[in-house]
Protein backbone atom coordinates (compact mmCIF):
# COMPACT_ATOMS: atom_id res chain seq x y z
CA UNK A 1 0.00 0.00 0.00
CA UNK A 2 1.42 3.29 -1.02
CA UNK A 3 1.97 5.60 2.25
CA UNK A 4 -0.46 8.78 2.42
CA UNK A 5 1.09 12.17 1.97
CA UNK A 6 0.56 12.62 5.76
CA UNK A 7 2.07 9.52 6.60
CA UNK A 8 5.32 10.47 4.57
CA UNK A 9 5.04 14.37 6.06
CA UNK A 10 5.21 12.40 9.61
CA UNK A 11 8.14 9.94 8.36
CA UNK A 12 10.15 12.93 7.35
CA UNK A 13 9.26 14.92 10.71
CA UNK A 14 10.58 11.88 12.71
CA UNK A 15 13.74 11.37 10.43
CA UNK A 16 14.43 15.67 10.62
CA UNK A 17 13.46 15.64 14.69
CA UNK A 18 15.82 13.09 15.51
CA UNK A 19 18.71 14.03 13.31
CA UNK A 20 18.56 17.36 14.70
CA UNK A 21 17.23 16.59 18.42
CA UNK A 22 19.78 17.46 21.44
CA UNK A 23 21.23 14.36 21.97
CA UNK A 24 22.38 13.92 17.79
CA UNK A 25 23.64 17.74 18.17
CA UNK A 26 25.90 16.91 21.43
CA UNK A 27 26.82 13.29 19.70
CA UNK A 28 28.19 15.89 16.39
CA UNK A 29 29.56 18.50 18.65
CA UNK A 30 31.85 15.40 20.03
CA UNK A 31 33.10 14.59 16.97
CA UNK A 32 34.02 17.73 15.89
CA UNK A 33 36.10 18.26 18.82
CA UNK A 34 37.91 14.78 18.54
CA UNK A 35 38.86 16.19 14.78
CA UNK A 36 40.05 19.51 16.06
CA UNK A 37 42.15 17.61 19.12
CA UNK A 38 43.87 15.41 16.21
CA UNK A 39 45.00 17.95 13.90
CA UNK A 40 46.27 20.26 16.89
CA UNK A 41 47.83 17.29 18.05
CA UNK A 42 48.57 16.40 14.41
CA UNK A 43 50.39 20.42 13.64
CA UNK A 44 51.81 19.64 17.47
CA UNK A 45 54.01 16.47 16.47
CA UNK A 46 54.90 17.97 12.57
CA UNK A 47 56.12 21.19 14.24
CA UNK A 48 58.17 19.30 16.48
CA UNK A 49 59.46 17.02 14.37
CA UNK A 50 60.30 19.97 11.77
CA UNK A 51 62.20 21.74 14.52
CA UNK A 52 64.28 19.08 15.45
CA UNK A 53 65.09 18.07 12.00
CA UNK A 54 65.93 21.60 11.54
CA UNK A 55 67.98 21.35 14.57
CA UNK A 56 69.80 17.93 13.56
CA UNK A 57 70.89 19.14 9.82
CA UNK A 58 72.06 23.07 10.31
CA UNK A 59 74.23 22.10 12.90
CA UNK A 60 75.54 18.65 11.22
CA UNK A 61 76.21 20.80 8.19
CA UNK A 62 77.56 24.00 10.21
CA UNK A 63 80.45 21.52 11.96
CA UNK A 64 81.24 19.71 9.13
CA UNK A 65 81.45 22.43 6.53
CA UNK A 66 83.60 24.46 8.71
CA UNK A 67 86.96 24.02 6.44
CA UNK A 68 84.89 25.05 3.31
CA UNK A 69 83.23 28.05 4.92
CA UNK A 70 87.06 28.91 5.67
CA UNK A 71 88.10 28.93 2.56
CA UNK A 72 85.52 30.32 0.79
CA UNK A 73 86.16 33.08 3.05
CA UNK A 74 89.59 33.46 1.66
CA UNK A 75 88.27 33.61 -1.92
CA UNK A 76 85.49 35.74 -1.29
CA UNK A 77 88.31 38.63 0.70
CA UNK A 78 90.51 37.87 -2.00
CA UNK A 79 88.27 38.62 -4.95
CA UNK A 80 86.96 42.08 -3.56
CA UNK A 81 87.17 44.21 -0.44
CA UNK A 82 84.56 44.37 2.26
CA UNK A 83 83.62 41.65 4.99
CA UNK A 84 83.01 37.67 4.10
CA UNK A 85 78.94 37.61 4.92
CA UNK A 86 76.21 40.10 4.77
CA UNK A 87 73.63 40.55 7.33
CA UNK A 88 70.19 41.96 5.99
CA UNK A 89 67.23 42.78 7.61
CA UNK A 90 64.19 40.65 6.83
CA UNK A 91 60.72 39.62 8.01
CA UNK A 92 59.81 36.72 9.55
CA UNK A 93 56.90 34.79 11.36
CA UNK A 94 54.14 37.16 12.93
CA UNK A 95 56.12 40.32 10.99
CA UNK A 96 58.96 39.70 13.51
CA UNK A 97 62.41 41.25 11.75
CA UNK A 98 65.75 39.50 11.83
CA UNK A 99 68.61 39.53 10.66
CA UNK A 100 69.75 37.33 7.89
CA UNK A 101 73.39 36.27 6.99
CA UNK A 102 74.56 35.28 3.52
CA UNK A 103 78.13 34.63 2.04
CA UNK A 104 78.79 38.12 0.35
CA UNK A 105 78.32 38.00 -3.28
CA UNK A 106 78.16 41.78 -4.36
CA UNK A 107 80.37 44.76 -3.84
CA UNK A 108 80.23 46.47 -0.94
CA UNK A 109 78.17 49.99 -2.56
CA UNK A 110 75.47 47.07 -3.88
CA UNK A 111 72.51 49.17 -2.23
CA UNK A 112 73.60 52.49 -3.11
CA UNK A 113 73.45 50.97 -6.47
CA UNK A 114 70.28 49.18 -6.67
CA UNK A 115 68.63 52.67 -7.26
CA UNK A 116 70.46 53.67 -10.29
CA UNK A 117 69.37 49.91 -11.79
CA UNK A 118 65.76 50.23 -10.73
CA UNK A 119 64.68 50.62 -14.61
CA UNK A 120 66.77 47.50 -15.08
CA UNK A 121 64.60 45.40 -12.72
CA UNK A 122 63.82 41.61 -14.87
CA UNK A 123 60.89 40.72 -12.09
CA UNK A 124 57.59 40.62 -13.52
CA UNK A 125 55.50 42.69 -11.00
CA UNK A 126 58.12 44.71 -9.61
CA UNK A 127 58.25 43.53 -5.87
CA UNK A 128 61.61 41.94 -5.98
CA UNK A 129 64.06 43.14 -7.73
CA UNK A 130 66.39 40.52 -10.24
CA UNK A 131 68.54 41.25 -13.13
CA UNK A 132 70.26 38.03 -14.82
CA UNK A 133 73.44 40.24 -15.52
CA UNK A 134 73.63 42.48 -11.89
CA UNK A 135 76.49 44.40 -12.55
CA UNK A 136 76.69 44.65 -8.56
CA UNK A 137 78.04 40.76 -8.27
CA UNK A 138 81.72 40.40 -7.79
CA UNK A 139 83.15 37.77 -9.93
CA UNK A 140 82.73 35.23 -7.11
CA UNK A 141 79.62 36.45 -6.32
CA UNK A 142 78.43 34.86 -9.89
CA UNK A 143 79.62 31.48 -8.44
CA UNK A 144 78.14 31.08 -4.72
CA UNK A 145 75.01 32.51 -6.43
CA UNK A 146 74.53 30.16 -8.86
CA UNK A 147 75.20 26.98 -6.90
CA UNK A 148 73.68 28.60 -3.95
CA UNK A 149 76.19 28.41 -1.43
CA UNK A 150 75.66 32.54 -0.78
CA UNK A 151 72.85 30.99 1.42
CA UNK A 152 74.37 28.60 3.59
CA UNK A 153 75.18 30.84 6.64
CA UNK A 154 71.75 31.01 7.46
CA UNK A 155 71.82 27.51 8.51
CA UNK A 156 72.72 29.66 11.61
CA UNK A 157 69.22 31.67 11.42
CA UNK A 158 68.08 27.89 11.20
CA UNK A 159 69.81 26.78 14.53
CA UNK A 160 69.07 29.81 16.21
CA UNK A 161 64.92 29.33 14.80
CA UNK A 162 65.31 32.37 13.21
CA UNK A 163 64.17 30.31 9.97
CA UNK A 164 63.46 26.67 8.87
CA UNK A 165 65.76 24.46 6.44
CA UNK A 166 61.89 24.82 4.51
CA UNK A 167 59.17 27.73 3.92
CA UNK A 168 58.58 30.41 2.36
CA UNK A 169 61.34 32.65 1.58
CA UNK A 170 61.73 35.47 4.52
CA UNK A 171 60.88 38.92 2.58
CA UNK A 172 62.30 42.40 2.93
CA UNK A 173 60.70 45.00 4.95
CA UNK A 174 60.31 47.29 1.88
CA UNK A 175 58.34 44.27 -0.12
CA UNK A 176 56.39 43.44 2.65
CA UNK A 177 54.81 46.73 2.31
CA UNK A 178 52.97 46.82 -1.27
CA UNK A 179 51.70 42.92 0.49
CA UNK A 180 47.96 42.50 0.18
CA UNK A 181 46.43 40.57 2.37
CA UNK A 182 46.18 37.19 0.32
CA UNK A 183 50.66 37.47 0.41
CA UNK A 184 50.67 38.30 4.04
CA UNK A 185 50.08 34.75 4.69
CA UNK A 186 53.65 34.28 4.07
CA UNK A 187 54.20 35.60 7.24
CA UNK A 188 52.09 32.87 9.17
CA UNK A 189 54.63 30.23 8.93
CA UNK A 190 58.25 30.33 9.47
CA UNK A 191 60.60 30.88 6.93
CA UNK A 192 62.75 28.85 4.96
CA UNK A 193 66.01 28.19 2.77
CA UNK A 194 64.28 26.34 0.63
CA UNK A 195 60.52 26.24 -0.83
CA UNK A 196 58.43 24.90 -3.42
CA UNK A 197 59.04 27.59 -6.23
CA UNK A 198 63.19 27.65 -5.28
CA UNK A 199 62.86 24.09 -6.68
CA UNK A 200 60.09 24.94 -9.41
CA UNK A 201 62.12 27.92 -11.61
CA UNK A 202 63.44 30.01 -8.85
CA UNK A 203 63.99 33.44 -10.55
CA UNK A 204 62.39 32.47 -13.30
CA UNK A 205 58.98 32.50 -12.11
CA UNK A 206 57.03 35.66 -11.83
CA UNK A 207 56.47 36.93 -7.99
CA UNK A 208 52.40 36.02 -8.57
CA UNK A 209 53.71 32.66 -9.46
CA UNK A 210 55.68 32.13 -6.22
CA UNK A 211 52.80 32.87 -4.10
CA UNK A 212 50.78 30.48 -5.58
CA UNK A 213 53.26 28.11 -4.64
CA UNK A 214 53.77 29.60 -1.22
CA UNK A 215 50.23 29.41 -0.40
CA UNK A 216 49.92 25.68 -1.84
CA UNK A 217 52.60 24.83 0.67
CA UNK A 218 51.31 26.42 3.65
CA UNK A 219 48.33 25.20 3.11
CA UNK A 220 49.48 21.03 2.50
CA UNK A 221 52.40 21.87 5.30
CA UNK A 222 53.37 18.23 6.54
CA UNK A 223 56.88 16.78 7.63
CA UNK A 224 56.37 14.47 4.97
CA UNK A 225 55.90 17.52 2.16
CA UNK A 226 59.50 19.31 3.88
CA UNK A 227 61.86 16.37 3.50
CA UNK A 228 59.96 15.45 -0.01
CA UNK A 229 61.57 19.80 -0.49
CA UNK A 230 64.68 19.44 0.41
CA UNK A 231 65.21 15.68 -1.10
CA UNK A 232 64.54 17.88 -4.28
CA UNK A 233 66.44 20.94 -3.50
CA UNK A 234 69.88 18.86 -4.26
CA UNK A 235 69.03 18.31 -8.28
CA UNK A 236 67.83 22.12 -8.10
CA UNK A 237 71.06 23.53 -7.06
CA UNK A 238 72.74 21.48 -9.22
CA UNK A 239 71.10 22.41 -12.35
CA UNK A 240 71.34 26.59 -11.09
CA UNK A 241 67.71 26.69 -13.23
CA UNK A 242 66.34 30.44 -12.27
CA UNK A 243 69.54 31.19 -10.23
CA UNK A 244 71.02 34.40 -10.71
Amino acid sequence: MTPSPISRHSQIASQLEARFSPQAIATSRRRAARVRRYWTWRREVGGRAKRVLDIGVSAGLLVAGLPFFAALAVVIKADSSGPVLFRQTRIGRGGQPFGMWKFRSMHVDAERRRAELATQNESAGGVLFKMRHDPRVTRVGRFIRRASIDELPQLWNVLKGDMSLVGPRPPLAAEVKSYGQRELRRLDVVPGITCLWQISGRSDLSFPQQIELDLAYINRQTFKADVAILARTIPAVVTARGAY
